[in-house]
């Protein structure tokens, strides 16, 4: 059976507009879908959020998907990091994902990103386990400049899309993401 790992933002929840929607759409279409909130979403950690994938995807074959918003795209990628290299994933949808982030205001805001910014990422390591990738950006992000798409395409192999006026995609307000959903149904028929 095919599997869905929905892995919801800093601050977000996995029960609220697009991922809801992404959610319920993928269950129709026959897949186990798993989106959950994560640990302490206000003040993420990388050892949380990993420890959290490893304890509920446990067994990850090429019949397991993620779908990521914003900090959860790096909780996926440190998460496949860390996995034996015999392990492969289906593939992934990542959603304003990010490696740097602009116009961050408060003290906390830096101390909480600094932490999923500053430390290394062996892609090396990532990119075998991945199978296939898409990234959308939305040329309006606030926090996520278009430009960390080039590490998406050349880290990680990604086909990217640059949807218009998305911001953030933040799932209080976007209510539907038909490009999320239409490229991973076609990552996982093959197609």
């Amino acid at each position: 059976m095919k599997r869905a790992f929905i892995i919801h933002g800093w601050s977000g929840r996995p029960d609220c507009g697009w991922l809801s929607w992404m959610s319920k759409e993928l269950s129709k279409k026959g897949f186990e879908v798993w989106a959950k909130r994560m640990p302490n979403p206000d003040f993420p950690t990388i050892h949380k959020w990993i420890s959290r994938l490893k304890q509920i995807v446990k067994d990850p074959d090429k019949n397991t998907y993620f779908i990521g918003h914003s900090i959860g795209c790096q909780a996926i990628i440190r998460y496949l990091e860390t996995l034996p290299k015999n392990k492969k994933i289906g593939g992934a949808i990542f959603v304003a994902g990010w490696f740097n982030l602009e116009n961050l205001e408060t003290d906390e805001e830096k101390k909480v990103s600094e932490q999923w910014a500053s430390k290394p990422i062996k892609f090396s390591k990532v990119k075998p386990k991945i199978g296939k990738v898409v990234a959308l950006f939305s040329d309006n992000d606030p926090w996520v400049p278009v430009k960390d798409s080039i590490i998406f395409r050349k880290k990680l192999g990604a086909k990217i899309i640059v949807e218009h006026n998305k911001g953030h995609y933040i799932e209080n307000k976007i209510k539907k993401i038909p490009a999320a959903l239409k490229e991973l149904l076609k990552i996982a028929t093959g197609n």
